[in-house]
Formats: C-alpha cells, sequence, structure tokens
C-alpha cells in the first residue's frame, strides 16, 4: 500500500490514519480547539472536524443539513454499500428503524445475558493462566463480544474468527480499500441470508428470529432490511465492545494508581467503567453534509463529510469530566454523545453489568487487583486493534497463574 502523505497542518489537512493521531490525538484534538475549533482536509474528498461541544451537538441533531446515509470516512465512498438500519437512517425512518430493535435490548434482557458474559471471561482467562505474555486484545477482549453476540444472535461461536476478519475488512482495511469493503459486507449478507432461510423455515429464540418476526405499527420490515440490521449488530456489537475493554484494561495495566484505587475502592468500578466509554469512547461516527450551511463560524458544503466525535473532555461543558476521575459525576454522565439515542450505549452492558462491566470487572477480580508491573503499547483508535493493548496482557498474564 502506497505511503500517506505526511499531516502539513492539523487544522487544514488533518489525517485520523496519521501515525501521530493513532499514537495519542488528544493533543491534537486540544490543539485544534484551541487555534480554530473547525478543522478541515482535502483528504478523504473532504471532511470536517468539530472540536467544541456545541459543534458537535449541532451537527449530530442537524438532520436538514446532515445525514447518516455515510457514516464513516473513507478514501473512496461507494452508491452499491447496503445501508446498515437504524445508524445508516435518517427521519423519518430512522425511529421505526430503531424502535423495532429496543425490546431485544432492555436492561431486563440484557440481564440474562450476565453469566453467560462473566462465564466466557473466566474461560478466556483459564486459557492464558500459566502463559508467559499475552495479547490484551486479541486473547481477551475481542473473544468476548464475538461470543456473546453470536450466542443473541443464535449462530455458531466457531464462526468468531470470520467475524473479526469482517471487522477487519470493513473497518479498518475497507478506509482506504474499496475493494476489501465490498467482499466484507458481501460475505456478511451471504451468511446472514443463509441463517435467514434456516430461521424461516425453523425459528428460534434468538435475534435473527426476531428481526424476522417482529413488526413496527403492524408493518414487517423486508429482508434487506433484515439482512442490514444483523449486519450492524455484527459489527458495531463486537468492535464496540472489543474495543471499549481492551482499551478499560490498557488504562488499568498503564495507571498503576487507577488500578490500585479500584482495588481499595471497588464500588467505583461502575463509575470507572463510564469514565473509560468517555475518555476511550470506542467509535467515531461521521455525518455526510447533504446541504451547504455553517457551524462555528466555518462553511460546510454539500457532499463532503463532517465527523461527530465520541465523547472526550469538553471545556466549559463538563467541568468535573476529566482522565482519570472516578467519582460519580454531578454533571450529566460524561458518557453520554449527543444525538439520537443511542442502541450502542447498551451494547457494552451486553457483556455485563454496570455498562458493560463483565470483561473489566472479571479481570479486575481474578488479575488486575494483584500487583503486577505494566507498560506497553497505547490501544485507542480502531486501526491500532492489531497492536491491541500488550499492556494489558503482561498485566493478565502477569499473576494468572498464581490465582488459583
Amino acid at each position: 500500500m502506497q505511503a500517506r502523505p505526511p499531516v502539513r497542518d492539523w487544522l487544514t489537512d488533518f489525517d485520523h490514519l496519521d501515525p501521530r493521531w493513532i499514537a495519542d490525538p488528544f493533543p491534537i484534538w486540544d490543539e485544534i480547539r484551541t487555534r480554530c475549533p473547525v478543522a478541515h482536509t482535502d483528504r478523504f474528498n473532504g471532511v470536517y472536524l468539530p472540536t467544541r461541544y456545541e459543534d458537535v451537538k449541532t451537527v449530530a441533531y442537524d438532520t436538514e443539513h446532515f445525514s447518516s446515509k455515510r457514516i464513516i470516512v473513507r478514501d473512496h465512498y461507494a452508491d452499491n454499500v447496503p445501508p446498515a438500519p437504524p445508524i445508516t437512517s435518517d427521519p423519518p425512518e430512522h425511529r421505526p428503524a430503531r424502535m423495532v430493535l429496543l425490546p431485544a435490548f432492555t436492561p431486563a434482557q440484557i440481564d440474562k445475558l450476565e453469566d453467560k458474559a462473566r462465564a466466557v471471561c473466566n474461560m478466556l482467562i483459564d486459557r492464558i493462566a500459566g502463559a508467559d505474555r499475552c495479547d490484551g486484545a486479541v486473547d481477551y477482549s475481542q473473544h468476548i463480544p464475538v461470543r456473546v453476540i453470536a450466542h443473541m444472535l443464535g449462530v455458531s461461536e466457531d464462526d468468531g474468527d470470520l467475524f473479526r476478519e469482517w471487522i477487519e475488512l470493513v473497518l479498518t482495511a475497507g478506509v482506504t480499500d474499496p475493494a476489501a469493503l465490498m467482499r466484507g459486507v458481501t460475505e456478511m449478507t451471504h451468511y446472514f441470508v443463509a441463517q435467514i432461510a434456516q430461521r424461516k423455515a425453523q425459528p428460534g429464540d434468538d435475534l435473527i428470529s426476531f428481526l424476522l418476526n417482529t413488526d413496527f405499527q403492524g408493518r414487517k420490515f423486508d429482508e434487506g432490511h433484515v439482512l442490514g440490521s444483523l449486519r450492524l449488530l455484527l459489527i458495531a456489537g463486537i468492535d464496540t465492545t472489543w474495543s471499549a475493554i481492551g482499551s478499560s484494561l490498557w488504562h488499568l495495566a498503564t495507571h498503576p494508581q487507577d488500578r490500585q484505587r479500584l482495588v481499595a475502592e471497588p464500588e467505583l468500578i461502575p463509575t470507572a467503567i463510564e469514565e473509560f466509554l468517555r475518555a476511550y469512547a470506542p467509535v467515531t461516527m461521521a455525518r455526510l453534509v447533504k446541504a451547504d450551511t455553517e457551524i462555528g463560524g466555518c462553511p460546510m458544503k454539500a457532499g463532503q463529510m463532517a465527523v461527530v466525535p465520541g465523547p472526550q473532555p469538553r471545556p466549559g461543558v463538563f467541568p468535573g469530566c476529566r482522565k482519570g476521575d472516578h467519582r460519580p459525576p454531578a454533571e450529566p454522565p460524561c458518557g453520554v454523545r449527543p444525538g439520537h439515542p443511542s442502541l450502542r450505549r447498551l451494547e457494552p452492558r451486553a457483556d455485563g453489568d454496570d455498562g458493560g462491566g463483565a470483561g473489566v470487572a472479571e479481570a479486575h477480580a481474578r488479575v488486575l487487583a494483584r500487583p503486577v508491573a505494566a507498560g506497553g503499547m497505547v490501544h485507542r483508535h480502531r486501526a491500532r486493534a492489531a497492536q491491541a493493548a500488550a499492556a494489558a496482557g503482561r498485566a493478565l498474564i502477569g499473576c494468572a497463574d498464581r490465582m488459583r
């Protein structure tokens, strides 16, 4: 692959694939917010990056000028990529596409998965116990949502390698390679077409059967809509959750003072998980500018993209929100991003209680509560998933053989 030209100026030429951005984006965001709150780049066919809370909120809420039809910033955009409702839906289609999924993701339904999630976590820790080292993401956090989502969909957990390959094709390789994107989408579609055919012949107690048989205001969704929602549930449910768990473990492995505090005050774990979700937001969405507009004094042209950054420090809006502060917040939770409510906020709960704590809580209880030395790679951006939390791996392995 041809090397990407280095960024000349973060305000006018930013690139989220630049190694400096991948290593540590926080100083870059601070620079942009201070010098010019809305950055722009001609890369990716034109992208705007608002960094102030109010500007981000405006982009998220303004469906007159911004569309969810295109949500990922890529080098090339294809018109033949099928939609993935509700995340690629605009009003009025968005509401029914989202509402039909909500009954399957109520707290009561998700709570039923907690024992399964904790069993998966402990099985994975058992596997790596006694090894000299491991990769905290590849050997641990990536497997948790794969197995739980497979269970929810009613498909084989043995297909996990396929799922991980599709996520890599769609969300990483597909950002710069259109053929990789289409291969991932096509293979997923063929997989779910076969699964749908099986459920039509023999319905089961799973999400695929649920989507086929439910309706919204008396109307069932067609098979294309169901296929799009299944692709979304597979990719979003797995990628966001493994990134959140891996990033949380990396933080605890590289910030021993936080790990020690949670050992001493385990009642802070639910609040800490909320802070991890904010500080290490596992996904950043984008919107297609569908009509010329102006945000924060910056003109935006139709046809280009506008990034909707995930939760991050927002000076002057959430003054108590800072990385590493695990106290219960006095203001609204900083992990809640602006825009219409999203099922994505519930997905981490599918892997445990209190905001999705099983992956972190089991590792904390069995591994991270022990004193270990840690250090290693940063796991923050999706492009780093292959490097993935080596420090967390050492934290997991450092005492796994002493836990029994």
